[in-house]
């Protein structure tokens, strides 16, 4: 475990934004941060993702077709990652993964290792490495963009994205990013993660 302190948000002192507004305000902020850096903490195991035609054939059962559709995001992937590579800005990652791994996951997981392989820097961390941080409730899913943008990424029950809440103040940013960070420092590769507990794994069944 980490000796770290959980990323305690009192979200009364953010914003709430609902889902068009957050992409919105989203777009507007993510290449206001040149030189800085944007750090991401993905804990759920398990979302849903309508509209993503990967995900939809992943949903319906088509695992041959969900990974022929990752793949097709390659040129995408790639001019995005030279556009954020002219803003100097680096993306980090942090990926929770408990095991055995949920069918959902098993489906990101492919996806996060052709974002991985197309510049983003994406670490696997266990429960393991969370302990008493998730003494009275799961960490949430976070979002730092340069020094003084965080978003609590806000998902229905249903695990599909609802929004998030924003917090523009610097010391909330410092501190989720120092969180992440610290995680992100204990965690291992995606890509040795990946060819050891996934590359291996049958078709998963949808959920």
């Amino acid at each position: 475990m980490l000796g770290l302190d959980g990323p305690r948000l009192d979200t009364t002192r953010g914003e709430v934004l609902p889902l068009d507004a957050y992409r919105r305000d989203f777009r507007e902020r993510q290449w206001t941060i040149d030189g800085q850096d944007s750090w991401k903490l993905e804990r759920q195991q398990s979302f849903r993702e309508p509209g993503f035609a990967s995900w939809e054939a992943f949903a319906r059962g088509d695992w041959d077709e969900s990974l022929r559709l990752i793949e097709e995001e390659r040129d995408y992937l790639r001019e995005f990652s030279q556009e954020v590579e002219d803003h100097r800005i680096a993306l980090y990652r942090v990926r929770v993964v408990e095991e055995p791994i949920a069918p959902y996951l098993q489906w990101e997981l492919h996806l996060l290792r052709l974002r991985a392989e197309c510049g983003e820097r994406i670490r696997v961390v266990g429960p393991e490495h969370l302990g008493e941080l998730e003494r009275s409730e799961k960490l949430p899913e976070l979002l730092t963009l340069g020094d003084r943008t965080t978003y609590r990424i806000r998902y229905t029950d249903q695990g599909i994205l609802d929004g998030a809440v924003r917090f523009t103040d610097a010391g909330t940013t410092v501190r989720c990013r120092a969180f992440t960070r610290g995680l992100y420092g204990a965690g291992e590769d995606l890509e040795s993660y990946f060819a050891r507990e996934v590359a291996h794994l049958p078709p998963p069944q949808p959920e």
